[in-house]
């Protein structure tokens, strides 16, 4: 029974990515949304959400993009990070598969909210890398993982729409 319900989920993952490849390439514009957990502090883990908007670049598999995110760790740290990034997918078709990321960008980070001394700007980097699955003709979901300065590192899951 085990061996049945893998093969149906492998089969659909299959079927899934196949079948909306050639339908993804024909979309320019990406805007996706979701949730990420990191270590952008120096005391605990923090959750966030990541916004992101990217472009595909026309006859190369590369985009270029920007995201944006916050991050609080549930007890006195905010940060806020912009980072315009490149993409390339290696391993895929069209704009989907797997893909490595440069980020470069600022960051923000608020130790106490109430108190202005401890509000520092710095400059950012890092590499992220993750899969682009499509879900139809437009939509996809997008897991991924990021190392960097100044955070340590992040996991997040989003989702998008391609038009």
């Amino acid at each position: 029974m085990k061996n049945l319900i893998k093969i149906l989920v492998f089969a659909m993952v299959i079927f899934l990515t196949g079948w909306n490849v050639y339908a993804l390439e024909d979309k320019k514009f990406a805007l996706s949304m979701g949730p990420e957990w990191n270590m952008n502090s120096r005391d605990n883990f923090a959750g966030g959400m990541v916004l992101g908007f990217d472009l595909n670049l026309p006859s190369v598999p590369l985009a270029l993009g920007i995201n944006v995110s916050g991050s609080y760790n549930f007890s006195q740290t905010v940060v806020l990070e912009a980072a315009p990034f490149l993409r390339w997918y290696f391993i895929g078709s069209g704009y989907t598969g797997f893909f490595v990321q440069a980020d470069t960008g600022f960051y923000y980070i608020m130790e106490d909210i109430n108190d202005d001394m401890n509000r520092v700007p710095m400059f950012m980097g890092g590499l992220r890398a993750g899969y682009r699955l499509p879900l139809g003709s437009s939509f996809y979901i997008e897991p991924f993982g990021r190392a960097g300065y100044p955070y340590a590192f992040g996991l997040g899951l989003s989702a998008g729409i391609r038009f």
